[in-house]
């Protein structure tokens, strides 16, 4: 969008609502290997940066509706591997606040899809909030990985911290 329209984001997914998604371009991108793969697993940013070249044609509205609904399709297929149907899924970051893909994901979904602050969390804070528990765990000493939550074979430390000399811990 930066790129194309000088904009930081579709506000509220007004420009994707206005366009046609590309259902090709979507079912190409969920063909990725990563989507083949078991959890725990992780992306790097530029693993689906040709998904850029797919929409290059597009018009605006059709290219921010593909990227949406590519989006909310990734968002479905990850939900496949929970244990349980999702009753109700609770977003946080910026995508909460785009509409459309709200929409997009409830209907894939066929459930309830709602921002954190329906439960009384923040939304801005809650990443930050995460990685501030992650450092106190850390500082502690205890486990910031274990075995139920990332597949790691025993619970391990997150890191270490590291001070300059003469600086008390």
């Amino acid at each position: 969008l930066r790129a194309r329209l000088g904009r930081e984001r579709d506000e509220g997914g007004a420009l994707a609502a206005s366009g046609d998604p590309d259902d090709g371009v979507v079912a190409r991108f969920l063909r990725h290997p990563y989507f083949f793969r078991m959890p725990p697993k992780s992306l790097d940013r530029n693993d689906f940066a040709s998904l850029l070249d797919e929409v290059a044609g597009l018009s605006d509205a059709d290219a921010a509706a593909t990227l949406t609904a590519a989006a909310a399709a990734a968002v479905a297929k990850g939900a496949e591997h929970f244990p349980a149907p999702v009753s109700r899924l609770l977003v946080t970051g910026g995508g909460r606040h785009n509409a459309t893909l709200m929409a997009m994901i409830a209907a894939l979904l066929d459930c309830p899809v709602e921002p954190v602050e329906a439960v009384g969390l923040d939304g801005d804070m809650l990443e930050a909030q995460a990685f501030a528990y992650l450092a106190v765990r850390v500082a502690c000493g205890l486990p910031t990985s274990c075995p139920g939550t990332t597949g790691v074979s025993a619970a391990v430390g997150g890191g270490s911290i590291s001070r300059p000399q003469g600086v008390p811990a």
